[in-house]
């Protein structure tokens, strides 16, 4: 059965997909077991992910056009909180775990660069998927096999260090809304229902709450590599988020269907420029007022 298809209803734009519906079950049923845990900062993480693609796939499916000046500020904002993010709190804990533990701190520099390498070598991967002829909708294939392994490095990394603040989370899922509506007109052009995007919405709880729960060794130069993939990861997640206001990119074929493109390409640069520093303060000052 293709990723998009309903079990009786057709595949129209308005009608839930069997695999959004059942990845939204999923999520009820794992949110109760983390209630029982009492797990409740991956529970608000995955929820808040949730909530954010699933309200950037419905304006992106309701969009008759692409705003291009909208999309820069969505990717902006959340690849600079991205990247805020993980230097922030990952990359020091990468670093100083290894350091606390007695061992060498190149070691978490190790997870970093591990991170940051699978990351790009899966993107590049998955780039080659989309052609080739495959049983399913492989924009919503990539997006869901995105959000179940954040899911997972964000259950490992909160419960490896349950005192982390929401603030990591949040931050690092906030890339979903754009990613979202991104992906919806994609559908919606392509003539594919917007509904299996429930799916990779709830991937990030499906994956961090029961991760969340299993019990991490106490090992200084295991939990050093982890935070450092964790970085590596989202800090390639965030960068590949960077609003590209060149030629070929996505902003650029947004930018074509208006005329003289080419100044408003240039415009948009300083846009890029903008939205990417104003995420990253909102980082630095939210971590400011809720320090103690």
């Amino acid at each position: 059965m293709s990723i998009n298809e309903s079990m009786d209803v057709n595949n129209g734009g308005g009608r839930l997909s069997l695999v959004g519906g059942a990845g939204v079950a999923v999520l009820v049923g794992l949110s109760v077991a983390a209630v029982l845990a009492e797990t409740w900062k991956v529970l608000i993480v995955g929820w808040v992910a949730f909530a954010a693609m699933a309200a950037g796939t419905y304006l992106g499916a309701r969009a008759t056009e692409t705003d291009p000046k909208r999309l820069v500020w969505g990717y902006g904002l959340a690849s600079g909180a991205m990247v805020t993010s993980a230097a922030m709190f990952l990359v020091p804990q990468a670093i100083g775990i290894a350091g606390n533990g007695g061992i060498a701190p190149q070691v978490g520099g190790i997870g970093i660069a591990a991170g940051i390498v699978v990351g790009y070598s899966g993107h590049v991967i998955g780039h080659r998927l989309t052609h080739r002829d495959l049983p399913m909708d492989v924009t919503t294939a990539q997006i869901t096999a995105h959000a179940l392994s954040a899911g997972l490095i964000i259950g490992l990394v909160y419960g490896s260090m349950p005192t982390l603040g929401l603030l990591l989370g949040l931050a690092i899922v906030s890339h979903k809304g754009p990613a979202g509506y991104a992906a919806a007109r994609r559908l919606r052009r392509n003539g594919k229902p917007v509904s299996a995007l429930l799916l990779p919405a709830a991937g990030v709880g499906i994956t961090a709450i029961p991760t969340a729960a299993l019990p991490v060794p106490e090992i200084a130069a295991l939990n050093a590599v982890v935070f450092g993939f964790a970085a590596g990861i989202f800090l390639h997640v965030a960068m590949d988020f960077l609003p590209v206001c060149d030629a070929g990119s996505e902003i650029d074929q947004v930018c074509s269907l208006h005329e003289e493109s080419h100044e408003l390409l240039d415009r948009l640069r300083v846009h890029a420029v903008g939205s990417t520093v104003v995420g990253a303060a909102v980082v630095v000052v939210a971590w400011v007022a809720v320090s103690p």
